[in-house]
């Protein structure tokens, strides 16, 4: 019984070790098949399609709500994600997003 319950720990607590790095690169892999292309790899926008970058400082629920939304703001036009990405890739993208503002 107590080497059952050693092993559920030792399980539970790699578990909690590996999950944030699984929504990294989950937020990574996001960011690169459906931002890279308007916010370039570094995030620092594409100043030719008028896509600006991101700013350092951003809340999250800023975030979040762009990439739900979308953004149509003058010559900007960002495509809405709600629907398309579900909210913990939504998550995973701004963490990921937030690494490159660094």
């Amino acid at each position: 019984m107590k080497v059952n319950l050693a092993i559920v720990a030792v399980s539970l607590l790699s578990a909690s070790m590996v999950t944030p790095v699984i929504a990294q690169t989950s937020g990574a892999a996001i960011y690169k098949s459906k931002c890279q292309m308007c916010h370039l790899a570094d995030g620092s926008g594409n100043k030719g399609m008028k896509v600006p970058a991101f700013s350092a400082g951003a809340p999250d629920a800023k975030l979040i709500a762009a990439t739900k939304n979308g953004v149509s703001s003058g010559a900007v036009k960002m495509p809405a994600y709600a629907g398309k990405l579900t909210d913990a890739e939504i998550d995973a993208v701004v963490a990921y997003i937030q690494t490159l503002k660094k």
